[in-house]
């Protein structure tokens, strides 16, 4: 079954299956979704900067795959602001609160992924807006998606109303904030050094998410919430 990508270069390979339960999960998961509808669908996994939302992304188009249907794959962090008109603008977006209000283009992400993704959409989508790690503009690379195309976004902050209106269906990873800062400190030290990673995930990506949890109130707005704690023992809450 077809599956169409992203092209940009910040991104992550689909992992091996943790456990037979954690693929039962997804499997579930993936069936209830693709029978609510026989037309495009909008998926997005939303959760802490670390929670898993990528490597579940992945994991949910596989299964969508294995269920006859053909996805496509995107991530919000393909959709932001480009750091010169940040700077232009007099943008914050190195603080928890810059990061939160301004590192998003929700123009684009709406007009170039969500809307043609959509039931009554073109159907002709733009994947990656714009590379987060070269910058390069991807705005012109589109891709036909199908009649019965399910697109599967992740991202940080996805319930927030810029898009919320757009989703399908909902998936929450639970995770607590200092498994999300662990893992996130681990994963991101090879690319930042551990110093600069702490602080990262300390000083700018744990205040913003406190922000939008006490703004968004994500969870409650949630299809599907996931204890995503165990990575071989997800929990469907």
């Amino acid at each position: 079954m077809s599956s169409f990508e992203s092209v940009s270069t910040w991104s992550q390979p689909e992992p091996a299956p943790a456990s037979v339960r954690r693929s039962r999960l997804v499997a579930e998961l993936a069936g209830r979704i693709v029978a609510s509808s026989p037309g495009r669908l909008r998926v997005v996994i939303d959760g802490r900067t670390a929670a898993g939302k990528t490597s579940f992304g992945h994991e949910l188009a596989s299964a969508v795959r294995l269920l006859g249907r053909p996805t496509l794959r995107a991530s919000l962090d393909d959709f932001k602001n480009p750091w010169p008109e940040a700077f232009r603008l007099g943008y914050d977006r190195t603080s928890g609160p810059g990061f939160y209000r301004n590192a998003w283009d929700f123009t684009a992400a709406r007009e170039l992924l969500l809307t043609p993704a959509g039931p009554g959409g073109s159907g002709e989508v733009v994947l990656c807006a714009r590379d987060p790690h070269t910058g390069a503009d991807h705005g012109s690379v589109v891709v036909q998606a199908p009649e019965d195309a399910v697109l599967v976004v992740d991202g940080v902050f996805a319930f927030r109303p810029e898009y919320d209106e757009f989703w399908d269906h909902r998936v929450w990873l639970e995770v607590g904030a200092e498994v999300a800062i662990e893992r996130g400190i681990a994963r991101d030290t090879g690319l930042e050094g551990v110093e600069e990673a702490t602080r990262l995930h300390r000083d700018r990506y744990l205040p913003a998410e406190e922000i939008y949890l006490a703004e968004i109130r994500p969870a409650e707005r949630a299809d599907f919430i996931i204890d995503n704690t165990d990575f071989a023992n997800p929990v469907r809450k």
